[in-house]
């Protein structure tokens, strides 16, 4: 079995590869930080859930350009992460909006009325 790191990359490759990592990295950090300022529940979900998908796409980018300059082939086993995280988070985030929105009004908060079907 060969070795697949065969060498240093091209200058370009390194460019972009840290461009899409120091994105991925500052949405994860942006979505951290407001996870931890916004008042309320309600605001305080989206930040991480954007943050962390905007985030692994970028990841993953670089990861995708970093593996395919280095291994001479297309590596695209990455796409399967962010297919992963693209359907959990925004799945999760809606089951977590509904549990608060039923405990809010469970406690008679400040919530949107219940739709009525019809």
């Amino acid at each position: 079995m060969t070795d697949f790191i065969v060498g240093p990359l091209p200058l370009w490759a390194e460019i972009v590869t840290a461009v899409f990592a120091v994105l991925g990295a500052a949405f994860a950090a942006i979505g951290s930080f407001g996870l931890v300022r916004l008042p309320t529940f309600f605001r305080r979900i989206h930040a991480p859930t954007l943050g962390a998908t905007v985030g692994v796409w970028c990841m993953t980018l670089a990861t995708i350009v970093y593996f395919s300059v280095q291994g001479f082939n297309l590596f695209l086993h990455a796409v399967l992460i962010v297919l992963f995280i693209a359907l959990t988070a925004p799945i999760t985030t809606i089951f977590l909006m509904r549990a608060a929105l039923f405990r809010e009004r469970q406690k008679g908060g400040d919530v949107p009325p219940a739709a009525k079907s019809g």
